[in-house]
C-alpha cells in the first residue's frame, strides 16, 4: 500500500522589520534578500532615512522586508526624532523582527534597539552580520553567547549580507515564524516605491559617497519634473543644504563637484530605469532644515 503523500506546505505572507543601530548593513542585508539594489548604502550611519519596503518572492511564501533608520540615541534634531519614530512603528507593525548587529560588537545602541523590540510580542530573530570582518573567529561564539543569556532570541543567524552567506538559513528561518496567508504582491514586484523616491535616492547616495566628511547628513533631494518624453526619462532635482557655505561645497570649483554627482547619478538611474535620463540639478538653501517640523513633512520624512 503506497503511503500518501504529504500535505502541501502552506503558503506564508508576511511583513520583517530589519532593525539595529546604524551601520551594522541593514540596507546590504536587505539588498542581499531580495537580490535587487533597492536601499542606497553608504560609509556614514544614518544613510538610511525611510522605511523602505522590498519584497522577496519564493515559492514558500512572501517576505516583506523593511528596511529602516538606525536607532540611535536622540541628537536632539527633529530628524532624529523622525528616523526613530520611522524604526519604531516598523517595529510594531511588523510579523516578525529581525535585529541586525555587527559580530564581535554590542553597543548601548545596540541595547537600545532591544529594549525596543522588547516590547513586542512577535518573534524576534538576531542577524549577526559582517562575520567575514572579524578578525578572531573564535571571539563568536563566546560573544554570542553572552547575548543569547541576557536576551530571548528565537534563533540566531550569522550573516555576511555583502558576500550574500548564510542568507538561505536566514530566509528560512524568517520564513517558518511568519504567519500563513496568500501573496500581498504579485511575483515580479520589488517594492512599493516610485520611481520618482528612487531617483531622489540615487541622487542622495552619490551626496553621501563623495560628500560625506563635509556633509554628510546636511542634504535632502526633491524630486520637481519627472517626465517620460520619447523614451527618455526628464528629472530635474533640487538639492536642500542648510547653511549658504554647504552650497558651495556641493557645487565645487567651477561647478565641477555637482556635474560629477550628477552624472554619476545619471549612469545609476539608466541602469535602474533601464532607459535614457536627463538630469537636471540645483542646489538651494533652507536654513535648518533638519530641525524644521514643516520641511521634515515636505520632504518626506515625517507624517
Amino acid at each position: 500500500m503506497n503511503r500518501p503523500a504529504d500535505p502541501p506546505a502552506q503558503y506564508r505572507c508576511g511583513s520583517v522589520a530589519l532593525v539595529g543601530r546604524p551601520n551594522v548593513g541593514k540596507s546590504t542585508l536587505l539588498n542581499a534578500l531580495i537580490g535587487w539594489r533597492l536601499s542606497i548604502v553608504g560609509p556614514k550611519p544614518q544613510t538610511t532615512r525611510h522605511r523602505i519596503l522590498g519584497v522577496r518572492t519564493s515559492d514558500a511564501g512572501q517576505m516583506l522586508f523593511l528596511d529602516t533608520p538606525g536607532m540611535h540615541r536622540d541628537g536632539g534634531r527633529a530628524m532624529n526624532r523622525e528616523l526613530n519614530r520611522a524604526a519604531r512603528q516598523a517595529i510594531g507593525e511588523a510579523d516578525v523582527i529581525v535585529h541586525v548587529i555587527e559580530a564581535g560588537r554590542w553597543s548601548g545602541e545596540d541595547q537600545l534597539v532591544w529594549d525596543a523590540i522588547a516590547q513586542s510580542d512577535r518573534p524576534r530573530l538576531l542577524a549577526v552580520n559582517k562575520v567575514d570582518m572579524l578578525k578572531d573567529k573564535q571571539r563568536l561564539l563566546p560573544f554570542v553567547a553572552e547575548i543569547s543569556a541576557r536576551h530571548d532570541y528565537a534563533g540566531i543567524h550569522f550573516v555576511a549580507a555583502r558576500k550574500r552567506e548564510g542568507l538561505q538559513e536566514l530566509e528560512a528561518a524568517i520564513l517558518r515564524q511568519l504567519p500563513e496567508g496568500p501573496a500581498i504582491y504579485g511575483a515580479d514586484e520589488i517594492t512599493d516605491r516610485s520611481e520618482r523616491f528612487l531617483a531622489a535616492e540615487l541622487v542622495r547616495e552619490q551626496l553621501m559617497l563623495r560628500l560625506s566628511a563635509e556633509l554628510p547628513y546636511a542634504t535632502s533631494v526633491e524630486i520637481g519634473e519627472f517626465a517620460d518624453a520619447d523614451g527618455r526619462l526628464q528629472i530635474d532635482a533640487t538639492i536642500w543644504v542648510e547653511r549658504e557655505g554647504q552650497k558651495g561645497i556641493v557645487i565645487g570649483a567651477g561647478g565641477a563637484q555637482l556635474k560629477t554627482i550628477g552624472s554619476a547619478a545619471r549612469r545609476a538611474m539608466e541602469q535602474l530605469f533601464e532607459r535614457r535620463v536627463h538630469l537636471k540639478l540645483w542646489v538651494k538653501v533652507r536654513e535648518n532644515w533638519s530641525d524644521d517640523e514643516a520641511a521634515l513633512r515636505r520632504f518626506g520624512y515625517a507624517d
